[in-house]
């Protein structure tokens, strides 16, 4: 048996965020020979769930970059954040007046003027021609009433120091490059964070244990899987810890040239149902691996 840990968007899903219908057997013909396939995803975990939900795919998750773990609905491990280091990432963020978003356990929250935000930095003119043509673009930069489920705080320091809520992951939008180079130092500073990205124009700041690599182990160590015995297939930077811990690492056709330089092999692109190709023939046949 196997654990098979999946990375959704430029991954499993196309460039249209479709899971194909070669993808989906592909995963359903893995998990009918007895392997454990886990969508190990960025998204919060309410979001990974409702993207399973419309292919009617049923996989143990990692949310918010494997600081949620999920198997048969309930709760492994929650990786959070301190409130100190809650507070010292805000005071960056607000600094900049930049939109972003809080991964909790009782949601996503989203400040009052997060649209006056993101418009601000929309028709700066700061923004590089080819985030326009990135698959993630548009997704990321949705306004809060296209999306279910967001909440609203007034005060970050309030929502940051209520005792009921606990932050995984912090969001941010970061699409003007100086912006988020000058951002990057600020929260370079907070001790003891992991900072990383699944966009060109992102930045996730969790927990330094919050990242994919602890979400594949605590998934591993529940089935009672060894490590050597895991896959990891990703596309982005938020990817490499989930490389660094399996057993075999698989980065898609469509992933950077570094990414893909730390994997063990390559497989084909998002839109050509690169997991599918992975799962049939470095799983299910268990070609040796020979990264080009």
């Amino acid at each position: 048996m196997k654990l098979i840990c999946l990375d959704m968007d430029g991954t499993t899903l196309n460039s249209d965020n479709m899971i194909s219908n070669e993808n989906i057997e592909a995963i359903r013909k893995a998990q009918q020979k007895g392997h454990i396939v886990m969508m190990l995803s960025g998204r919060a975990p309410q979001s990974i769930n409702e993207t399973l939900e419309m292919y009617n795919l049923k996989c143990p998750i990692g949310g918010s970059n494997g600081t949620a773990v999920f198997a048969d609905g309930k709760l492994l491990e929650l990786t959070s954040l301190s409130e100190k280091q809650c507070k010292e990432v805000a005071m960056q963020l607000e600094k900049e007046s930049i939109p972003y978003k809080i991964y909790t356990n009782k949601g996503i929250y989203i400040a009052n003027d997060w649209v006056k935000r993101l418009k601000s930095v929309l028709s700066s003119g700061n923004i590089p021609t080819d985030y326009y043509e990135n698959e993630n673009f548009e997704r990321m930069t949705k306004l809060p009433e296209e999306l279910d489920g967001h909440l609203y705080y007034n005060s970050v320091d309030t929502l940051i120091e209520d005792e009921e809520i606990t932050i995984q992951k912090f969001f941010i939008l970061a699409l003007d490059p100086i912006q988020k180079e000058r951002l990057l130092k600020g929260l370079g500073n907070v001790a003891e964070s992991y900072i990383t990205s699944s966009s060109p124009f992102n930045v996730e700041v969790m927990n330094i244990n919050g990242n994919k690599g602890n979400g594949l182990k605590v998934m591993a160590q529940h089935y009672n899987i060894p490590l050597e015995d895991t896959v990891a297939i990703g596309d982005q930077y938020n990817d490499i810890p989930m490389f660094k811990v399996a057993g075999l690492s698989i980065a898609m056709g469509n992933a950077e040239e570094e990414i893909k330089e730390l994997s063990d092999v390559t497989t084909l692109t998002n839109d050509e149902n690169g997991v599918s190709y992975a799962i049939e023939n470095y799983v299910l046949k268990e070609k040796v691996p020979v990264n080009s």
